[in-house]
């Protein structure tokens, strides 16, 4: 069996080849942002290392995708930056948090964003910081006072200064300025004189707590030991329930993020995209979906010591050898009441009410299915054209609420002897409001296929 995969989200507090240097084994990503954990391939025991992320540029890690993480058996440590922050948030449910900065956090000594927040350049030249963190000027004011390099008093000027400048002006030079604007009678010019001993053992990281700190979550992952973490970050999460805290976070959205490509400049499509337009356009899709969730029907029953009939009959509460009750036969055409055996309607409605009765995601099965078939290549090419119409009518066509593209588009499923209900259920819609939604995108390509024969 393969060793647990450790991947180590870092950029300007810690470089790739320091990591590597702890952890060899490690995958080295950029600074974590929205998606960016529901992006990787998770195995339980697996290790997420937590150290910087992004919160301006791009939407920040959210809580839920790092609950869903722990829900999965992954083992989720922050540190330094990103990672502190969250790991403080998070410890009752069982985040683990390393190091000095986590500790400022969880006791409340600092609590803003823009305490860890540095602004630094790109990652092909491995993420270069401009400014400095508050909170390596906080640790390093007060290693100062400590070891009598930088009195106390001083200190507190120097971070009174930083706190009062933005975080992406914290520049050695702005607070340099910062400290001659603000010098009085007392401090004289020593202040400036203890600014540039903190630039130097920062810059040495000597007091470079946030790098101290990663370095200390890595050690503690490589020794598999929890010495780095603190005693806090486990207490309660023997307690914690996922369903109480793990909402609105699916297997369905971590499926979405990592399918997510960008297939032209600027243009992105997941492969459930690729299955929506199936839903939507597929006159073949009901048949696909049906025979894909008869499949998980057929192997639920099994591990019951089931055939499908028992099993279908069970679930739905239908006694042998009675005939469906009419709640249950409305999710059937009239044709499949008056010509299917009893079996092959219970097996039909097991398909069609499967939220209510089943739990199991039935995407990733319908997705498999759909890669192998000879559909992929087509419904990938709407989803495409959808985009490209979207854009093509951008401040020419509104694209209406949900409820009102839901009811635009059931022309297209209109059938005698059939209802709305059992046309959304062929294709694994719960209801009008997730059909709508899923509408939206394809809005502007489905008034333009209507229009078609207009032009010819």
């Amino acid at each position: 069996m393969s060793s647990p995969n450790v991947v180590v989200f870092t950029g300007p507090t810690i470089s790739r080849d320091e990591v590597l240097s702890v952890l060899p084994q490690a995958r080295v990503r950029p600074p974590v942002a929205r998606g960016d954990l529901l992006s990787e391939s998770w195995c339980p025991d697996d290790t997420a290392v937590i150290i910087d992320g992004y919160y301006r540029e791009r939407l920040s890690v959210g809580h839920k995708e790092i609950l869903w993480l722990l829900d999965e058996g992954v083992h989720v440590i922050g540190a330094a930056s990103m990672g502190a922050l969250r790991a403080a948030e998070l410890s009752p449910y069982g985040m683990s948090g390393a190091g000095t900065v986590f500790d400022m956090y969880a006791t409340g000594e600092v609590d803003g964003d823009d305490e860890v927040a540095v602004v630094h350049g790109p990652a092909d030249r491995g993420y270069p910081a401009g400014t400095v963190a508050l909170v390596n000027i906080r640790y390093g004011c007060r290693e100062g006072a400590r070891t009598g390099l930088i009195p106390a008093a001083a200190g507190e000027r120097i971070v009174r200064a930083a706190k009062a400048l933005p975080f992406m002006r914290r520049s050695w030079r702005e607070l340099d300025a910062a400290l001659d604007a603000a010098v009085d009678v007392a401090a004289g010019s020593g202040d400036r004189d203890h600014l540039a001993t903190l630039q130097r053992l920062i810059g040495t990281g000597e007091w470079d707590v946030k790098r101290l700190d990663a370095i200390a979550a890595l050690r503690a992952v490589g020794g598999r030991t929890a010495e780095a973490s603190s005693e806090r970050s486990g207490e309660g999460s023997a307690d914690w329930e996922a369903g109480t805290a793990l909402t609105g976070i699916t297997h369905y959205e971590a499926l979405k993020w990592r399918s997510r490509r960008e297939y032209a400049p600027g243009r992105w499509m997941t492969d459930l995209d690729v299955v929506n337009a199936g839903r939507l356009f597929g006159d073949d899709y009901p048949r696909l979906h049906e025979e894909a969730l008869t499949g998980l029907l057929t192997d639920f029953a099994a591990a019951q010591g089931l055939d499908l009939e028992a099993y279908a009959r069970a679930r739905l509460g239908v006694a042998e050898p009675a005939a469906l009750p009419s709640v249950l036969a409305s999710w059937l055409t009239e044709a499949e009441l008056a010509t299917l055996a009893v079996a092959e309607q219970l097996r039909l409605v097991m398909v069609r009410v499967w939220p209510i009765w089943q739990s199991e995601d039935w995407r990733p099965v319908v997705l498999e299915r759909v890669r192998e078939s000879d559909r992929w290549h087509e419904w990938s090419e709407i989803v495409a054209r959808a985009d490209e119409a979207a854009e093509r009518t951008r401040g020419r066509l509104a694209v209406p609420p949900p409820e009102i593209c839901a009811k635009i588009f059931l022309r297209h499923w209109q059938r005698k002897g059939t209802t709305v209900e059992v046309e959304l259920a062929r294709r694994g819609f719960t209801g009008m409001p997730e059909l709508g939604n899923t509408v939206r995108r394809f809005f502007a390509l489905d008034v333009q296929n209507a229009r078609a024969p207009e032009r010819a």
